[in-house]
């Protein structure tokens, strides 16, 4: 059936999508292209559902509603993903803010005050 040929492909595009780094610009763009995909999508089904059943027997699908929740699991998963390696980033940054947290108070408690850094750009005098 095509429609678990499309499907497969969509969850290992998805698994590929999600291994890469997300700290370049095309990523943010490819994420943004993909949600404004969304919307018209959406909006297209909701002006013409008949359309979305016509696509969906075409593709190997019974009804359009269940063609639908298959791009809502694959676009859940990918969602689901998506938050954990942020929360996984987060965490990380956390964790370093904690640290020099605690070895600047460990510093200042040893008497080993550190000068005063001046305001970012203010000049040095």
């Amino acid at each position: 059936m095509l429609i678990q040929i499309l499907l497969v492909v969509a969850v290992i595009a998805l698994l590929f999508l999600l291994a890469r780094s997300t700290a370049d610009a095309r990523h943010q763009a490819v994420t943004r292209l993909a949600i404004g995909l969304f919307v018209v999508a959406a909006l297209l089904t909701i002006l013409w559902p008949h359309a979305l059943t016509r696509v969906a027997q075409y593709v190997g699908v019974g009804r359009g509603t269940d063609l639908l929740l298959y791009a809502l699991v694959i676009l859940f998963v990918a969602q689901v993903a998506r938050s954990h390696r942020r929360n996984n980033d987060l965490e990380r940054k956390i964790t370093v803010l904690a640290r020099e947290l605690a070895l600047a108070q460990a510093r200042t408690e040893d008497g080993r005050v550190p000068a005063p850094q001046p305001p970012a750009g203010t000049p040095a005098p």
